[in-house]
């Protein structure tokens, strides 16, 4: 069986890929997390490693397989700080492509954010573009970095600003063509079907914007 890698999988994003990759039957999914994983019933071929991400190296043996899928990330408002935003959307990433570029992974996919520059004056798009910048300086042999937009589907928490943003976005989107392509709302769905999707053949370059990712799910 194919042995698959997830992090984030409590996120938008990474939840509809746990359910989606549950679903394949020739995939053995190992999801690490910070609490139990809870299913509506069990599956046979799904391993959920409960870590104290803090000692990650310590959990290192078990970051082994074919393809890693990375959906890790915070918000400000839950951060708290900037330093703890970016423990988390920085660092905690690069430790793990770390960990499975020693441990042989062959190909990491993770999300990132449109809009990600690491020449930004916004703290947020700085980051996540430090983060790309720092993953393609790793001997990866595979490297996919998706940067969706404004995420449509259900969450588990309210976020009001969120909300005020998809109906934005949604009014003002047929409007969006070209360059603007890239800044339509994606459902996390059609993100994780991309992801999938990737992951199955040789990607042909790195960056994948949000608007790239609508056509290689609808594909």
């Amino acid at each position: 069986m194919k042995k698959i890698l997830l992090f984030g999988s409590t996120g938008l994003i990474g939840d509809a890929l746990l359910r989606q990759l549950l679903a394949r039957p020739e995939l053995q999914v190992i999801a690490f997390s910070r609490k139990p994983i809870e299913l509506p019933h069990a599956e046979a071929a799904f391993i959920n490693h409960v870590i104290n991400f803090d000692n990650l190296e310590d959990h290192a043996r078990y970051i082994v397989g074919d393809v890693l899928f990375c959906c890790l990330g915070t918000t400000m408002r839950k951060a708290k700080t900037q330093a703890a935003f970016r423990k988390t959307d920085y660092e905690l990433v690069l430790r793990i492509a770390k960990i499975a570029t020693d441990n042989h992974v062959k190909k990491l996919l993770v999300i990132s954010s449109v809009g990600a520059n690491a020449a930004s004056n916004n703290f947020y798009l700085k980051t996540k573009g430090e983060m790309e910048d720092d993953l393609q300086a790793l001997p990866i042999d595979q490297l996919a970095i998706l940067r969706p937009s404004i995420l449509t589907g259900k969450r588990k928490e309210f976020r009001l600003s969120e909300r005020a943003g998809i109906a934005l976005a949604s009014l003002i989107s047929p409007l969006m063509a070209g360059a603007l392509r890239k800044y339509k709302p994606i459902a996390a769905t059609t993100v994780a079907k991309a992801m999938i999707r990737l992951s199955e053949q040789t990607t042909d370059r790195v960056i994948y914007e949000s608007s790239d990712l609508q056509q290689i799910a609808e594909q």
